[in-house]
């Protein structure tokens, strides 16, 4: 018996890094999985593989989740999990940035989740209940600087995040944020145009370590099986210690 059995769960930005192995990690532990990205070409091999569906979906797009979530519903009859994962990353100094890379940011990441969540609430009903898995960060916890477009989106997820509980707990949908720290993807590489070795940044963190994308997937495993079912509006980080210290740090 799998963690996940009978579940049926829709997750965005699902092509690679935490989205793929959140996918793999939910179809292992027997649930339906409908991956989504705008990276058509890995996300239809990955789903080849794993043995779920794909569809091409711009987070941004009001007309992308009807279709999305037509999909899901057409091929099998329900959804009970959404993972709102995709998001991009944009590094600037805060007097450098300009509002089209600004407005980029909030577009995906922000409006993006809110449309994922509004998109699941009447079908998630139907089917008695759910889990609504929010991507936040953990610059959805605390600021860093040159990151003033992609900050406001984490900690507006944050906050969307239990605002939602908080209106759908009645209807029996859980709503949880996930609030990774440096996880070992090629975010940073894609977003700078150059690849960055983080490891000497991450040896500052409690664990002395970059966590891994399926570390995060285990989080969201937990938060869209039964497991969970009594947590709600709440913030779940996992970053090998980042947010246990503060800026006065000694060594």
């Amino acid at each position: 018996m799998g963690r996940l059995d009978d579940k049926v769960a829709l997750i965005t930005g699902a092509a690679a890094g935490q989205g793929e192995a959140a996918a793999r990690a939910y179809v292992k532990e027997g649930a339906k999985v409908l991956l989504t990205d705008v990276n058509d070409g890995d996300g239809k091999r990955v789903a080849d593989e794993i043995g779920a569906l794909y569809q091409h979906l711009d987070i941004g797009s009001e007309e992308d989740w009807a279709a999305a979530i037509d999909r899901v519903l057409t091929e099998y009859g329900k959804v009970n999990v959404l993972v709102n994962n995709a998001g991009i990353l944009h590094f600037s100094e805060l007097g450098k940035t300009s509002l089209a890379d600004y407005e980029r940011v909030i577009r995906i990441n922000q409006t993006g989740t809110f449309l994922g969540m509004r998109s699941v609430v009447e079908p998630m009903t139907e089917a008695g209940g759910g889990s609504i898995i929010n991507v936040s960060s953990v610059e959805g916890l605390a600021g860093m600087p040159y990151l003033i477009a992609y900050t406001a989106s984490k900690f507006a997820i944050r906050g969307m995040t239990k605002v939602a509980a908080m209106e759908l707990g009645a209807k029996n949908i859980r709503v949880n944020s996930v609030h990774p720290g440096m996880i070992e993807t090629n975010m940073v590489a894609t977003a700078t145009g150059a690849e960055v070795d983080l490891r000497r940044f991450a040896k500052k963190v409690a664990l002395g370590r970059m966590g891994q994308p399926e570390e995060i997937a285990q989080l969201v495993v937990f938060l869209g099986s039964d497991d969970s079912s009594y947590s709600t509006g709440a913030e779940f980080v996992a970053d090998g210690g980042a947010t246990a210290t503060h800026a006065l740090k000694f060594g």
